[in-house]
């Protein structure tokens, strides 16, 4: 399996660099090294379903997005931060909207 990066370079798909990443993401946060093998296996399964030869990198990201923003929201904007290359804060700040207004809706309750 090959991913497709943005600048169309091919690399050969590494498990090990997405649980790199995530490991990244998650370090000092309450998340196992179990918990992480759980997502990058479940990461490697749907690119292995979805995809024969080649998978677009943009796809492993927002699946690992997917999963980190349900795992751990700190995990999610650190992982993000790196991920999406925000060009300045707003932008930033337009990705941390929704999960503010999760959080303020769990404060309530």
């Amino acid at each position: 399996m090959l991913v497709v990066k943005k600048d169309k370079r091919l690399q050969p798909f590494s498990r090990q660099k997405i649980l790199d990443g995530i490991i990244t993401a998650c370090q000092k946060r309450p998340v196992s090294i179990d918990e992480m093998e759980i997502i990058v296996d479940a990461i490697e399964k749907r690119v292995r379903d979805e995809f024969d030869r080649e998978v677009p990198s943009v796809f492993i990201g927002e699946i690992v997005s997917e999963y980190l923003k349900k795992l751990d929201s700190i995990a999610f904007v650190r992982f993000a931060s790196v991920y999406h290359a925000f060009s300045d804060v707003s932008q930033f700040l337009k990705e941390l909207a929704p999960l503010l207004e999760k959080k303020e809706i769990t404060d309530v309750r």
